[in-house]
């Protein structure tokens, strides 16, 4: 696995941004859709964009700047990206392009791809670490998929409680599996896999707040083989399991 590059002109030793801070909050706040930090050893926010601050309802960068994700946001909405940043501190391994479900204040959910890499000094040693998290939306309108595109994805729509892959998306498209994938990415901005994922998880979400199925039922309507494997992929994007998701959304 490639190690990220050394940065020593970014961060002193003792976790100080060297580099204009202002400068570097003037480029991310271009990046509307995308939420963009840079935070110290300990995983306290050193900078933060203008999509970062909107997202979790903030109006200042004062209300981020210092404090840890669990210090910003209540309950398991802090505590996961907490969790995920000590990952990275601790073991400097890169999270690149997690899909994840987070909400946006008040209650709005919104899919996100989240990268996050270490900072090392010229030792090697992690000193912090830089991340964006990018908002999904479809980059092309309905009109600019391809037609066999467009079949492939209707069928996962309808049939994504079926054994749907990559490969039988692929095939349905009328393309090969690579074309396939650059297709997908180029117009949703994931793997095919994670377009499945995305889609049935979405479902279950959705399934959760508006009846009472049980949670092995829904599983099963999603296209899950069973509850454990729905669990662990829902828990994988979302941070919850179902039953806790559930709980929370009906509170």
């Amino acid at each position: 696995m490639k190690t990220s590059p050394s940065l020593p002109g970014l961060l002193s030793p003792c976790g100080r941004l060297l580099i204009d801070t202002r400068f570097v909050e003037q480029v991310a706040d271009l990046m509307h859709d995308t939420a963009f930090f840079i935070k110290d050893a300990s995983g306290r926010y050193l900078v933060v964009n203008q999509s970062l601050l909107e997202r979790h309802g903030l109006s200042d960068r004062s209300q981020m700047v210092g404090r840890r994700p669990c210090e910003v946001c209540p309950g398991d909405f802090g505590r996961i990206p907490t969790e995920q940043d000590e990952q990275v501190l601790r073991t400097g391994r890169p999270i690149i392009e997690r899909l994840e479900l987070f909400w946006r204040r008040p209650h709005m959910p919104v899919w996100g791809l989240t990268s996050k890499l270490p900072i090392r000094d010229e030792s090697g040693r992690v000193t912090g670490l830089i991340g964006i998290s990018k908002d999904l939306t479809a980059l092309v309108s309905r009109e600019e998929v391809p037609p066999g595109v467009a079949h492939a994805l209707s069928h996962l729509e309808r049939s994504f409680d079926e054994a749907v892959s990559p490969s039988s998306l692929a095939k349905r498209a009328g393309m090969s599996a690579a074309r396939f994938a650059r297709v997908i990415k180029r117009i949703h901005g994931l793997s095919p896999m994670q377009l499945i994922t995305k889609t049935r998880i979405s479902a279950g979400a959705r399934l959760l707040l508006e009846g009472d199925a049980s949670v092995a039922e829904i599983a099963l309507n999603c296209g899950f083989a069973d509850h454990s494997a729905f669990t662990r992929a829902f828990r994988a994007v979302t941070g919850h399991s179902p039953s806790e998701y559930r709980r929370l959304k009906q509170s």
